[in-house]
């Protein structure tokens, strides 16, 4: 029988920030029900996003290694193949394994989950009144209210997305066969990796990019290592250059590009569209409710996170900064200890760490040397490169450096910039330091195991105090 609930708090959408904030909300006492139209919790990043492109980019490694480099560490194999169904029925077996996980700790923290879209959400002296597609909770009544809906893929007038040969980021993750030729069109984080995956499972990849250079808010240096180690790979990389028209054709897709006002014709099998994202805030009645959405379509929200009216909050990528998994998490976990009374804790939006999962992999914190020359603040540089690591030598990996970025005066740090294998892990420490103002000597003289791939942060600081 239909039933309207009253909850102290509602999450409308389940990802990163959602789930974290129903579970962190339950767990100090308050009575919590999350609402997603998926089946599964998660959000895009475990269901569509992060994970199974993390999975598919491990597995696609493991089969280029194996058909590649083992037979360089002595391992022979005859006859490796690519079974991609098999390789993806493991993808999407690690995506319920998380989500099932997730779904544990709901009924753990009794967290009330519902599968369902919110139609519409109306302010009540209580709360709010939301109204749900849920035949059990149509109606439901929350004290107060968290947006966390996220984001979809942009998509491009000349070339829409029509699941099979022209494709978002979402359905990239989900061929049942590796195209000929792809052309990825953007160079920024999900396009290189997705190309990536395809790349190593055989297709030719060609990513075009209307900027100057790719992941185009690093560190210059950063970049550039990266664009170099993926031409080395064989990705053919088009910068500055703009997508005019696509024909679709029978046997073909044919796109027309432009590169200082030169016109080339790229024939593939399989486009990629990888442009951004833009923000889930529509079918809300925000505007009805009054809620201050920007120029960007991204909401508004004070330092608790609460939006232009009482009690409605939101996180993620629907509120400004960049559109990161970890970046919802914080703000999801603040935001609720902030409706606790623990006013203390803040989002450092500065020092949220970016990771591109190349091969190397690009990861960055801190200011970048752009920014710095921009501001006109006097700074040191060090770098150290992956090749004279001895760990790297073992693992038989040569590309890559470490770029460290200080003041000048202080040497305290300001930015770290990694390309290397597994760099996702080692740029944790540059965040620590970042956080507790530590200076380049604090890092050069800090125990760092040997062997390791750490140990070329601990040469690029050395560099810079050698003679100070």
């Amino acid at each position: 029988m239909a039933q309207e609930v009253v909850f102290d708090l509602c999450v409308v959408g389940a990802g990163p920030g959602g789930y974290v904030a129903a579970l962190r909300a339950a767990e100090h006492g308050m009575t919590v029900a999350i609402i997603d139209a998926r089946q599964t919790p998660g959000g895009v990043c475990l269901n569509e996003g992060c994970i199974p492109s993390k999975a598919l980019l491990d597995s696609s490694e493991f089969y280029q290694l194996v058909r590649d480099k083992a037979a360089h560490h002595g391992v022979l194999v005859d006859g490796v193949g690519l079974d991609l169904k098999g390789m993806m029925t493991r993808k999407q077996d690690v995506v319920q394994r998380l989500t099932d996980g997730i779904s544990f700790l709901f009924k753990k923290q009794k967290v009330v989950s519902i599968t369902a879209t919110v139609t519409e959400i109306t302010k009540t002296e209580a709360g709010f009144d939301l109204l749900t597609t849920d035949p059990l909770y149509p109606k439901i009544a929350a004290t107060k209210v968290l947006l966390a809906t996220g984001s979809r893929p942009v998509e491009l007038p000349v070339a829409p997305f029509d699941g099979e040969r022209i494709v978002s980021s979402t359905q990239a993750l989900s061929l049942n066969q590796v195209p000929s030729h792809l052309v990825v069109i953007g160079g920024g984080y999900i396009g290189l990796e997705l190309g990536s995956v395809w790349k190593r499972l055989g297709s030719a990849v060609t990513v075009i990019e209307a900027l100057p250079r790719i992941i185009a808010n690093s560190d210059t240096s950063m970049s550039a290592t990266i664009q170099r180690s993926l031409k080395k790979q064989g990705m053919v990389i088009k910068t500055s250059t703009r997508l005019e028209s696509v024909d679709l054709q029978a046997d073909r897709i044919v796109l027309r590009t432009v590169f200082n006002d030169v016109c080339e014709e790229i024939q593939c099998d399989c486009l990629l569209v990888a442009v951004g994202r833009k923000p889930n805030t529509e079918g809300l009645g925000l505007s009805v409710l009054g809620v201050n959405v920007n120029a960007q379509g991204r909401i508004d929200v004070d330092n608790d996170f609460m939006t232009s009216v009482e009690g409605l909050y939101a996180i993620g990528d629907i509120v400004p900064g960049p559109m990161l998994a970890h970046k919802a998490s914080e703000e999801a976990l603040v935001c609720i200890e902030r409706m606790v009374g623990n006013a203390v804790l803040d989002v450092r939006y500065d020092l949220i760490p970016g990771v591109v999962y190349t091969w190397p992999e690009g990861a960055s914190v801190g200011l970048t040397e752009e920014q710095l020359k921009a501001s006109g603040r006097s700074y040191r540089k060090g770098s150290s490169s992956v090749i004279a690591n001895g760990r790297a030598k073992a693992m038989d990996e040569h590309e890559g450096q470490v770029v460290l970025l200080a003041d000048d005066a202080t040497g305290e740090l300001l930015g770290m910039h990694i390309v290397a294998p597994r760099a996702s892990e080692m740029i944790a420490e540059g965040v620590a330091a970042l956080r507790f103002k530590a200076t380049v000597h604090d890092i050069g003289f800090l125990f760092h195991a040997h062997p390791s791939l750490s140990e070329v942060i601990k040469e690029a600081a050395l560099t810079m105090i050698a003679d100070r």
